[in-house]
């Protein structure tokens, strides 16, 4: 029995051995089977979800990238003539891309503007870490974003109005004759015409010239009609005076409320306005005399020609005396934009304009510059001060105060009527005040004239206006999203 035990127990452990008899158990243990093919079918359903989740992180960094590219593109393109296009576009991509959580890395950002200056290019690259995909050895994904602008000049009347009243004189006027000159361009670039754009010049003093030719835009008794020799012996050289409020302030046509022509009363007292004989403003300044006196270079309709122009630009001189009125030079700006003047400028303005407001693909434009306060200029050694010189209003008398300061009240106030009038008929405006010479009220007299805060500009310094007006330019293009 001893021996035959001894056998059996042999048998056992040589059938426990084979390999058959492995499998056999393997098979009976139904847990340990479904737990090997649960392993074995996680791998492909993990690095799928995994995949799947690294993916979603990478699509959303890179629609972060691409929406930031473009809004830095479009505020780069507008400036992309300015030497900071390049910050400002940087500035604009970090503000919409936003902080990172010290994960995200940043590795390039890049702008371009291309030799012809019409497209701004600007790409970027981020990297972020997988959360899944690193099983499989990836510890990072890299993503790219481009953005291509097409600068496109859109169709636009636009009208420059500046100050070149005496302060200016000197180093001053020569940097605004140059900003206003890299405006027109850089708007026009190399071509002498661009379909649907059309500039007007409005110089302005204490007065505005409308040009000699445009008699028939005078009050039919007006002297320059009846009695011409008041004006002798140059003749009358196209000032007029500033109609009766409301009119001074909005664009009512002549035929509705005619002008009266400006002469400067010759009067007997030296310090004044003594003549004959006439001496010109353009070489004897503050000692000028004669019955134009304070009236500046004539207002030049919108023209198509760059070279008309810069032609306007290059003649324009300082005017001495008067002071300064840039509310009535903000309203001759509009006159020459106004569609109620379609017809009556002439000149190298065709009779189809000024257009409607709202025409299609169209803007109305007015870039506005002083360097001081409105006021009348102060002439203390008349016999019966407070007095002042000769301007668009008369005295400083006629418009009813005495006081130099309730004077340019009433001037600020009647050029912010304009300001909403112009506004509210669709008519965009930027302001400049320029100098150091520019009180704080008539900051914010610019400031709220403009359409928008960043429409306003206040350049102390030379170098700063030729900088102002490189934004403005590049404003006026119309940009949109090419690639």
């Amino acid at each position: 029995m001893a021996r035959e035990q001894q056998m059996r127990t042999i048998m056992k452990r040589l059938r426990a051995s084979h390999p058959l008899g492995t499998l056999r158990r393997c098979l009976q243990d139904r847990a340990g089977v479904s737990a090997v093919l649960v392993a074995l079918m996680m791998i492909p359903i993990v690095g799928s979800v995994g995949l799947a989740i690294d993916s979603s992180v990478g699509f959303i960094l890179k629609s972060r990238l691409s929406k930031s590219l473009d809004a830095a593109a479009l505020a780069g393109g507008r400036v992309a003539l300015s030497d900071n296009a390049e910050e400002i576009a940087r500035q604009y991509f970090d503000a919409n891309f936003g902080p990172t959580d010290g994960t995200v890395s940043l590795d390039d950002f890049h702008f371009e503007l291309d030799e012809s200056k019409e497209f701004v290019t600007l790409t970027a690259q981020a990297t972020t870490p997988t959360y899944f995909m690193r099983i499989f050895g990836k510890d990072s994904m890299t993503v790219n974003g481009r953005t291509v602008i097409q600068r496109q000049t859109t169709g636009m009347e636009l009208a420059l109005v500046m100050d070149i009243t005496g302060s200016m004189r000197g180093s001053k006027f020569a940097a605004m004759k140059q900003a206003s000159q890299d405006l027109v361009d850089i708007i026009f670039g190399d071509r002498s015409e661009i379909e649907n754009l059309w500039v007007s010049l409005v110089p302005y003093v204490a007065s505005v010239n409308i040009g000699p030719s445009r008699t028939n835009w005078l009050a039919t008794n007006d002297e320059v009609l009846k009695k011409p020799s008041r004006f002798d012996p140059e003749g009358w050289r196209g000032c007029v005076m500033a109609r009766a409020n409301p009119f001074d302030t909005d664009d009512t046509p002549p035929a509705t409320q005619p002008f009266t022509s400006y002469r400067y009363p010759k009067t007997s007292d030296t310090e004044d306005n003594n003549y004959p004989p006439v001496k010109s403003e353009a070489t004897a300044d503050n000692n000028a005399r004669g019955p134009n006196l304070a009236c500046g270079a004539p207002i030049m309709g919108l023209t198509a020609s760059k070279s008309a122009i810069d032609g306007a630009l290059d003649a324009m001189l300082v005017s001495a005396r008067g002071g300064t009125t840039s509310n009535l030079g903000l309203s001759w700006g509009w006159r020459t934009l106004s569609p109620r003047w379609r017809g009556l400028w002439g000149g190298t303005t065709p009779a189809t304009h000024p257009l409607d407001y709202h025409t299609e693909n169209m803007e109305k434009v007015v870039v506005i510059l002083t360097d001081g306060e409105n006021q009348f200029h102060d002439n203390n050694k008349m016999s019966n001060p407070p007095y002042s010189d000769f301007t668009a209003y008369g005295r400083l008398d006629d418009l009813g105060t005495t006081n130099p300061k309730e004077g340019r009240k009433i001037l600020d106030n009647r050029m912010s009527g304009t300001c909403t009038a112009m506004k509210s008929a669709g008519i965009r405006i930027y302001t400049i005040t320029f100098g150091s010479g520019v009180g704080s009220s008539t900051q914010a007299l610019f400031s709220s004239c403009a359409t928008e805060p960043s429409m306003y500009f206040h350049a102390p310094s030379n170098e700063e206006l030729r900088s102002v007006f490189h934004t403005i330019a590049g404003e006026l293009a119309n940009l949109r999203i090419y690639q």
